[in-house]
């Protein structure tokens, strides 16, 4: 039974329109099929907040999909059955991932009344030629208007996705969208470099590599990001996102220091009491009650790999202290080579409380965490 602080995650997997780069679990559905599966995500919430009755939440974030597409009314019943069933603390972070075009007065209203606190907007280009490209079912001035809605309803902790490394996009026009978000001052902005997933309609398109920017000019978007985001009051905090002072993201920071959480609703992962749990993707089957999941048991090894690679995205690294705590075993008992090895590479940096990568490190973040991976 749990008794600590967590966090939740509710995955809304319903979409206005499919985008053509996009592999998470999302649907184009009708009405009725929302509402059953609503109430099958408020069923799924009684049952499993039963074995649960410990738990206090400070933080919790509504993905999808586009949970803006959806009626306020599920939104605003959700949290109802979320109060109700959980202990939440008197100040979570509490998210929603909107996308422009999905968002009216009135429906920011009632996500105020739920106790919504920050929203997180799907931009990613700023440039119409690019957001046709991408599928995308907004242009740039959809985007202001659903902008200026949500700062005008008084929210002030305010995320914006962008994307570099799109098809026919180039290191101008990717510095212009920063150039445009910036000039917005929100509080987060989050900054992906594109991948071809496969199972899209990109990943048949654009498998060659054809119009998709070269790998020089994507390090330069990417260098570019860091150094414009920089110069304008923005800290780097993890590899793909970046802050004004105090408003790093709270759930995304539980993510990567291995924070316990619940997922509900279809595709959403748990992770308590060194278990990782993944429920099905079958909408079909959801609705009609099934909540049956995959369990991986995470052995001790596993958990220090985790402490380590997780923990490495953060600009601030990984405490030594707590990972003595944590496993009760001296990082270098575990990873003394590896730590060395980074270290020669000007991978790591080894200072006395903590490890940290190097920017050339964090460039290269894959390479390093693999040498966690045994």
């Amino acid at each position: 039974m749990m008794n600590k602080t967590s966090m939740i995650y509710v995955h809304i997997p319903f979409c206005v329109k499919k985008c053509d780069y996009c592999d998470f679990t999302s649907f184009v559905c009708n009405e009725e099929s929302k509402r059953a599966y609503f109430e099958s995500l408020y069923r799924q919430i009684e049952i499993e907040s039963e074995s649960v009755e410990n738990l206090s939440i400070d933080s919790v974030f509504v993905g999808g999909g586009t949970p803006s597409s959806v009626n306020e009314k599920y939104i605003y019943k959700l949290f109802e059955k979320l109060r109700d069933r959980f202990s939440v603390s008197d100040d979570p972070e509490i998210t929603i991932e909107v996308n422009p075009g999905t968002v009216i007065k009135e429906k920011l209203s009632v996500y105020k009344e739920a106790g919504i606190n920050r929203i997180s907007i799907g931009l990613q280009s700023t440039d119409d030629a690019e957001l046709k490209l991408l599928s995308r079912v907004h242009d740039y001035e959809g985007f202001l208007h659903s902008y200026e809605l949500v700062r005008n309803a008084g929210f002030e902790n305010v995320n914006i996705d962008i994307m570099s490394a799109l098809p026919t996009q180039t290191r101008s026009s990717y510095l212009n969208t920063l150039k445009r978000v910036v000039s917005l001052k929100p509080a987060h902005i989050s900054a992906y470099s594109l991948i071809i997933e496969e199972g899209t309609p990109f990943y048949e398109r654009y498998k060659d590599g054809k119009d998709l920017p070269d790998e020089e000019t994507d390090r330069e978007m990417y260098h570019d990001t860091k150094a414009f985001l920089k110069e304008n009051g923005y800290e780097r905090y993890e590899i793909s996102n970046y802050a004004k002072p105090g408003f790093e993201c709270k759930h995304n920071m539980g993510y990567w220091t291995r924070k316990p959480y619940l997922g509900f609703g279809i595709a959403a992962a748990s992770f308590y009491d060194e278990n990782r749990y993944l429920m099905h993707s079958d909408l079909k089957r959801y609705i009609e009650g099934d909540f049956e999941k995959e369990v991986t048991k995470l052995s001790k090894d596993d958990a220090m790999a985790e402490f380590m690679f997780l923990g490495l995205r953060l600009t601030s690294g990984v405490s030594k202290k707590k990972f003595e705590e944590t496993f009760s075993l001296s990082i270098y008992d575990v990873y003394a080579k590896e730590i060395a090895e980074l270290t020669k590479e000007g991978l790591l940096i080894d200072e006395k409380e903590v490890l940290y990568l190097t920017d050339f490190g964090l460039d290269v973040s894959n390479v390093a965490m693999a040498k966690f991976l045994k």
